[in-house]
């Protein structure tokens, strides 16, 4: 049954798209967070009062970035699989920086260019040139947009993965790399040490683990092993984000976040299931352009969408309806996102990307190589 279930996932060594959707999808619910229930000064006004319908869903729209770790996970260990510490480091550099830097440069451009208001993080030069290295947070500066905070924790997932790396990656050592993870989280919640905190990451290494788990899944079928990484996640990840929906709560009061418990579990619930469902081969979609695209289209918009809502609705909201306004909004944010996607985005990483000499291809790098990688 082992190897038939090892068949069965080894069939699938193409782009899974599926992820590429996933992705898009978990971009637009953060999207609609921050549009429909979290950015106040941008709309001056509340928007939960604005949208009073879609506010219990779009608050829900906070987990997105929860998705994004858990398909990390996935994803990071497809791509180190039979690669070096020196790759898996260019690779992270060239997909990462070049959309960044430009997000970064339209804040800059923004706020120091038009006088706009809303979200002004209120920089010095210094401080968006250290923001230009991605590890601000380590200097304790603050970020120059709010998206920017899941960056650190994914630098430090990637840093926790280069030990995997210099180890060496296979089967039974990406279990024990798992296992010693997890058990640090949980020592983390007794311990309280914000150092051990910063390091084990225990509010979001949950979903990383899990999603680490079900490629395992993903690559050699159903094991006993695998599964119990991802139900410990999962049970983790609903303390967290109980959490994180709390603190949101205690900031801005239930009435302009109005998101139950009830609707987070089940949130979390469905994250796990999908991506399960993609682990297993059950949630599989045929590769297109669109889907591609979307995929492509995923990180600009995630690093773009306030630099778009600061510029565009202010200017809207006097004259139009609030719908009318997000609606517009939010294409434009897709519109843009692509572009920079298509036009910059992929020309950097071109010119950036080593040159490979030409070579047969084993299994684990053609499926490296066409691996949705976030």
């Amino acid at each position: 049954m082992h190897s038939l279930n090892q068949a069965k996932h080894a069939r699938g060594n193409g782009r899974l798209a599926e992820l590429d959707l996933l992705r898009f999808l978990a971009a637009l619910a953060v999207v609609a967070f921050h549009y429909l229930v979290a950015y106040a000064s941008v709309w001056g006004d509340r928007p939960a009062e604005l949208f009073p319908a879609l506010a219990p869903i779009a608050g829900l729209g906070i987990l997105g970035v929860e998705l994004f770790f858990i398909i990390s996970g996935f994803v990071i260990l497809m791509s180190v699989w039979g690669r070096g510490l020196g790759a898996f480091a260019r690779s992270r550099l060239v997909r990462l920086y070049p959309a960044y830097w430009l997000s970064l440069a339209a804040i800059a451009a923004l706020y120091g260019l038009t006088g706009a208001k809303p979200l002004d993080p209120k920089l010095s030069l210094g401080d968006y040139l250290v923001n230009a290295t991605m590890f601000q947070r380590l200097f304790k500066l603050t970020d120059a947009s709010g998206v920017y905070w899941s960056l650190w924790a994914e630098l430090r997932f990637y840093l926790l993965i280069s030990i995997l790396i210099i180890i060496g990656v296979t089967y039974g050592r990406v279990l024990a790399f798992a296992g010693i993870w997890l058990a640090a989280v949980i020592g983390a919640h007794f311990l309280e040490d914000s150092l051990v905190d910063e390091i084990v990451m225990p509010a979001y290494a949950p979903y990383f683990i899990a999603g680490m788990a079900l490629y395992l899944i993903h690559k050699r079928g159903s094991s006993w092993l695998p599964w119990i990484y991802v139900a410990a996640g999962y049970a983790l990840s609903i303390g967290s984000a109980l959490d994180r929906v709390h603190r949101r709560i205690d900031l801005a009061g239930f009435k302009n976040m109005p998101v139950t418990d009830t609707s987070v579990i089940i949130t979390i619930t469905l994250i796990y299931v999908m991506t399960s469902l993609v682990a297993l081969g059950l949630l599989r979609l045929r590769p297109s352009r669109l889907l591609t695209a979307l995929g492509g289209t995923t990180y600009p918009l995630y690093l773009f969408h306030s630099v778009i809502a600061v510029a565009l609705v202010p200017l809207l909201v006097g004259d139009l309806p609030p719908w009318l306004v997000a609606v517009i909004t939010t294409l434009a944010a897709i519109l843009l996102s692509y572009l920079v996607y298509s036009f910059a985005e992929r020309p950097i990483q071109r010119l950036l990307k080593p040159r490979r000499r030409p070579q047969t291809p084993t299994a684990p790098a053609a499926e490296v190589r066409k691996a949705s990688v976030p």
